[in-house]
């Protein structure tokens, strides 16, 4: 069903997009007449065909909160449940416990003295502004309903909601034949090497290497233009990724060293901060959800977590693997880290609730060393062996809790050579894997039993291949070293 503008003197014209810019005041359904008054956000506009998926987006980091705020009162349960049973105790009791369980109980009801105003108060803000949130939406829904009911005029809007809300549950998963068009005349020529590639959150920034150099671009429906030129780094740019909340990004080199660049308006750069600390190249770069937290893996066979308060520093290494590490990923809680090495091990990582300390809960001997993996949910993640033509499923034992090998999937490789970068990436909003393997790119989605389809294998001449995909799964930017581009591709689903 088309709609239509009917703001004055825009002639009735059909609506063409959607804004979801969150400061924006002006009407959010646009028009050709309506694009002026959202000039400073072009890439907040949105189509028809991502918007449902946009909202779904949203309503899924509603629910994260639910998730996070059970987890969090069921931390506290076992806390209290920790020290009910001293809430009625006795000083005479204290002989039967002996000097050490009673200084241990002291030391605990310290801690948790010291750390309960400074929690208490972050926690009642918290949950101060998402009522103000919640009430604010309430009584504009309210508002909307009243006029719907001295209306016989229908709220589009309403209906949205209810259709994406009922969705999941009367409609099974639909996953159709996509392909991946190549836009020739967005091409761009690069001599030098591009080791890693990165979108902003919003998709109109892509940073991307050029041997120790890092160029970023403006990124405007496919077409990239040349904005910045950074160069620090001593050697090979490995590594990119963007924070997830901010326009800074986060680069590591074969120079071993970690830079947080800072975004200093209309679309420049600079160094906010250096980390020292790991003695080879850097391999593999992962950021927290929330930007205050970065793992890097190295050759030089070690996993640093590095925290930030005023400035990063090293809170953790861990230096359990015997060779380079090659691959990281993070779950979905951000409270798991997998790993892969050459040494043909594969480590799951979580993170102690208490003291927010990370450490090994299995270690999984591979059949032959990988070079990418990811976390599919928080259950399950797959793991690429070095040039093989399948790659393995790996799925949580609800009884164990261990994770255990339960399918292989065949993919195409080409090549008897590869190398780690260019990471797995899961895009859980289209059921889309990305999976680099050797001279090719396989795009294959998951079912709803957990299966995977591959769907489209994007053959290159070399497995000199480097690249991503945007989190909205619109474009895959890649470099390879036959063509000497950074080539562009658009994502286009067949509809049935």
């Amino acid at each position: 069903m088309q709609m239509r503008c009917t703001q004055a003197d825009h002639r009735n014209q059909q609506i063409i997009g959607f804004c979801i810019e969150s400061t924006c005041p002006n009407q959010r359904p646009y028009c050709h007449f309506c694009l002026p008054f959202h000039g400073y956000h072009l890439s907040k506009l949105t189509s028809y065909e991502l918007l449902s998926e946009w909202m779904k987006e949203r309503i899924l980091i509603i629910q994260d909160i639910q998730t996070n705020i059970q987890e969090c009162k069921i931390a506290l349960d076992n806390v209290i449940n920790l020290f009910l049973p001293y809430n009625n105790f006795n000083l005479s009791q204290f002989p039967e416990l002996g000097l050490s369980q009673v200084d241990q109980i002291i030391k605990d009801l310290c801690q948790m003295q010291n750390r309960e105003e400074k929690l208490f108060k972050q926690l009642k803000q918290s949950i101060e502004d998402q009522k103000s949130i919640v009430n604010e939406i309430l009584k504009k829904k309210k508002y909307q309903s009243n006029i719907k009911q001295n209306d016989n005029t229908q709220i589009p809007y309403c209906n949205i909601d209810q259709q994406i809300q009922e969705q999941p549950k009367n409609q099974k998963q639909k996953l159709n034949p996509f392909t991946l068009e190549l836009i020739i005349q967005n091409s761009i020529r690069q001599n030098e090497w591009c080791g890693a590639i990165a979108f902003n959150k919003d998709y109109s920034i892509v940073v991307a290497g050029s041997k120790k150099d890092i160029k970023v671009f403006q990124q405007i429906q496919g077409k990239l233009n040349q904005i910045q030129q950074l160069s620090w780094h001593k050697k090979l740019v490995s590594s990119l990724n963007f924070m997830k909340n901010t326009n800074n990004f986060v680069s590591g080199s074969d120079d071993n060293s970690i830079i947080i660049w800072q975004v200093i308006g209309n679309n420049q750069w600079k160094i906010q901060q250096i980390l020292n600390g790991h003695s080879d190249v850097i391999n593999c770069l992962v950021l927290s959800n929330n930007d205050d937290c970065i793992f890097s893996g190295s050759i030089d066979k070690t996993i640093k977590c590095w925290m930030k308060q005023d400035q990063w520093f090293c809170q953790q290494t861990i230096n359990d693997h015997t060779d380079e590490v090659y691959s990281l990923s993070l779950n979905n809680q951000q409270n798991k880290l997998i790993s892969c090495s050459k040494d043909s091990q594969i480590f799951i990582i979580e993170q102690q609730k208490f003291d927010k300390r990370w450490s090994i809960t299995q270690k999984i001997k591979a059949d032959k060393y990988g070079l990418r993996l990811c976390f599919i949910n928080d259950d399950q993640f797959t793991f690429q062996p070095y040039v093989q033509e399948q790659m393995d499923v790996y799925q949580v034992d609800s009884n164990t809790k261990q994770y255990t090998k339960t399918r292989e999937i065949a993919v195409k490789c080409g090549s008897s050579n590869d190398w780690c970068l260019f990471p797995q990436q899961y895009l859980k909003s289209k059921c889309l894997l990305v999976n680099k393997n050797g001279n090719n790119v396989n795009l294959m989605r998951k079912k709803e039993n957990g299966d995977f389809i591959v769907y489209q294998s994007i053959e290159f001449r070399s497995y000199g291949i480097y690249g991503q995909f945007s989190d909205n799964g619109e474009y895959l930017i890649t470099w390879d070293n036959i063509s000497k581009e950074i080539q562009i591709r658009k994502f286009r689903e067949n509809q049935s």
